[in-house]
Order: structure tokens, then sequence, then C-alpha cells
């Protein structure tokens, strides 16, 4: 079962769904968003368990990604009628489901570190000295 369902979606996407093809249709999605995040993160339910990330974090990133896909199934990126011109911006015409870096970020806090992690310089209780055999001092 995934953690948003179809209630979240139409909050979200303000209006409800009640076609009973577009309410499979939703439902679907949802299954599908969770099975990508599980693919990356397996232990999804274990995190979420400890709270980290949240459930409702994990239940607006698949709610989200599933109005993205409700919004423009198709993946236009632009459209023209007459006089009129109206188009999206590449991730939201993309079609597909996906996750933006963002929201695998609020999924998995704590993963930005690597060859190009930038920390701020402060003070780091790692450092420090042992004064005796027995006793470690943090340095200043």
């Amino acid at each position: 079962m995934t953690y948003a369902v179809l209630a979240d979606v139409a909050t979200r996407l303000g209006r409800p769904i009640t076609d009973s093809n577009e309410v499979a249709q939703v439902e679907a999605w949802l299954g599908d968003v969770e099975s990508l995040i599980l693919a990356r993160i397996p232990d999804l339910a274990d995190r979420v368990a400890g709270g980290v990330p949240s459930e409702a974090v994990v239940k607006m990133v698949e709610a989200n990604a599933v109005v993205r896909k409700v919004k423009n199934p198709d993946g236009k990126q632009n459209e023209r009628i007459d006089d009129y011109s109206y188009g999206l911006n590449a991730d939201a015409a993309r079609g597909d489901l996906f996750l933006t870096d963002a929201e695998w970020a609020l999924l998995e806090p704590g993963s930005g570190e690597g060859a190009f992690t930038i920390r701020p310089q402060g003070l780091d209780r790692r450092r420090g000295e042992w004064v005796h055999p027995d006793v470690w001092v943090p340095l200043p």
C-alpha cells in the first residue's frame, strides 16, 4: 500500500477525482511512484518507522509526482490555439512519473555526502587529543 492515497492527490490537485477511469489511473500511478522510490530506497518502511523521512514527507512526494502526471499525462511542452500559447518547463513537460532532485533529497536526508559536498567550517567535535590513556579531550 502506498503512503499517499487518492484523497491526497485530489487535495493537491484542487479538484475531486471521481471518474472511475481516472481513479484507477491515479491509483496505478501512486503504485508506480512508490515502486520507483522503493527501487532506490528499499528500506523506506524502516526509515519512515524511524522518523526520517516522516510519513507526511513521503506522502507529499508521492502525491506531487502523481499530480504532475495528472496535469500533463502526454508530456506536452507547448500548446498553441490560434493566438493563445501555453508552455511548460522541461520538468513539467516530461510526461512521465519522476521525482525531482529536491524530492529525492527530502526522502534521503543526509545523503549529500561525497566528493563534492560543501560543509561550513566550524567546531569539529571529532578533533581532540588524548591527555591520558583513558581520557580524550576535544579541542576548542
